[in-house]
């Protein structure tokens, strides 16, 4: 392999990272932002609070979510053998 093709396998291997992590960033984005501004908003400062709603939403987030997170790395591992094979 020379170095263009490292850094093809490299830039596939990144973009995979995120099509397959974006989804429950997102999620958990979301569900702390709403959860601040609920803790904003009501003057309720628990630390706590956070963590068990992120968690749930995060769960089902992973439940909706991973046929299509085992689609992208099946496609990212198939393109991976196929350079393996081809040399």
């Amino acid at each position: 392999m020379n170095g263009a093709e490292i850094l093809d396998v490299a830039r596939d291997g990144i973009w995979t990272l995120l099509w397959v992590a974006g989804p429950l960033m997102i999620v958990a984005l979301v569900v702390g932002v709403a959860i601040s501004l609920f803790q904003a908003l009501t003057q309720i400062q628990e630390m706590t609070l956070v963590f068990v709603p992120k968690i749930i939403a995060i769960f089902i987030a992973l439940i909706v979510a991973l046929p299509f997170m085992g689609d992208v790395m099946h496609g990212y591992m198939g393109r991976i053998a196929s350079r393996i094979v081809t040399g």
